[in-house]
């Protein structure tokens, strides 16, 4: 019979060899969720001034979303499927996870929550901004009344001296939206390094670059110093303080700015524009009634086009793509919109 301190020192033998085996894993299982990627925001993304808007968001019941296929989001191919989230004419916050209501949907952040959990999200893509302090939708249609009055003055001599405050005004109610989408993925099981989360800004419209006796007349009704006003100093100001938002928030940044310069409305043919010209569209009665009468007639204006929106989710593709944190779409020599870092 062996001694106790033996046989003590022999248990614990038995047990430091036990413990230096390494203990059987099960192997993780693989995510087999349909990848996807994401866009939420307003008009300029949801695919407003594309066409052929999916069933329910072309007024029906009140849902002025106008989601197209065409959308950008749907040009990028990243994914084995693309969800937009987006709606004509939304804010920060209903972008964000606060309880609101727009167009008749509720949060895009909440409804984000879902998508992600049903899917392998690898990114999403943001453009939010100008329905909140910068007001686009009021400021263009103020600048067409002030060309229909030649006897007046301009409307950017006000708005230069307006647009920083705006501008300041906008940013934390971004960064509040931008927080409130990194919560919905993080709610749905992601890390914040789990996907690529990308902020946009926007592209000009317009161009005092215009046929200077006819372009009121070919659809776009503003004075020239007002669209040179938009195109050089509101829209990359605008850019400058998403930018300062995304730096700040710490996500990927993606300049629009000049992604359709020398494509504007009126700048050259229909067929070689990417922006829509003054748009009024009596089809809307059809599907949205009497609700339609008056801004959702014209709501597809001075958006991108089909056109404009294909080669937009080029460069977003691109982007992503890319392991740059910031970059712009820039036309290249080969007359497609590139990512430049």
């Amino acid at each position: 019979m062996l001694p106790a301190r033996t046989l003590g020192t022999a248990a614990a033998a038995v047990l430091a060899a036990a413990l230096a085996v390494p203990a059987l894993t099960t192997p993780a299982r693989a995510d087999d969720r349909p990848t996807a990627v994401v866009s939420l925001g307003d008009s300029a993304i949801s695919g407003e001034g594309a066409g052929d808007y999916e069933a329910g968001t072309n007024g029906e019941g009140g849902n002025w979303c106008h989601r197209s296929p065409h959308a950008l989001i749907h040009q990028t191919r990243l994914a084995d499927k693309a969800v937009n989230l987006a709606c004509s004419g939304a804010n920060a916050a209903n972008v964000s996870l606060a309880d609101t209501t727009h167009h008749t949907e509720g949060s895009q952040a909440r409804r984000l929550v879902q998508v992600a959990t049903e899917n392998r999200v690898t990114a999403v893509v943001l453009q939010v901004g100008a329905n909140d302090d910068p007001d686009f939708t009021d400021t263009i249609i103020d600048c067409v009344l002030k060309w229909f009055n030649p006897f007046g003055s301009d409307c950017s001599s006000a708005l230069r001296g307006q647009w920083p405050g705006r501008l300041s005004a906008m940013a934390p109610r971004i960064e509040a939206a931008v927080a409130d989408v990194k919560s919905a993925m993080r709610q749905a099981g992601y890390a914040d390094d789990d996907y690529r989360f990308v902020l946009t800004s926007y592209s000009s419209p317009l161009t005092e670059k215009m046929n200077p006796t006819t372009h009121g007349f070919d659809g776009c009704p503003l004075r020239l110093t007002d669209a040179k006003w938009a195109r050089t100093e509101a829209v990359p100001e605008l850019t400058g303080a998403l930018r300062g938002v995304a730096t700040r928030a710490g996500v990927s940044f993606l300049d629009f700015g000049r992604a359709t310069e020398g494509r504007e409305a009126c700048s050259g043919t229909r067929d070689s524009e990417w922006q829509n010209r003054l748009m009024v569209d009596p089809q809307a009665l059809v599907s949205g009634g009497l609700d339609a009468i008056g801004v959702h007639m014209a709501q597809q204006s001075f958006h991108p086009n089909a056109r404009g929106h294909a080669q937009l989710g080029r460069c977003v593709a691109e982007f992503v793509n890319s392991d740059a944190d910031a970059a712009a779409c820039l036309i290249g020599g080969d007359g497609n919109l590139h990512s430049v870092a």
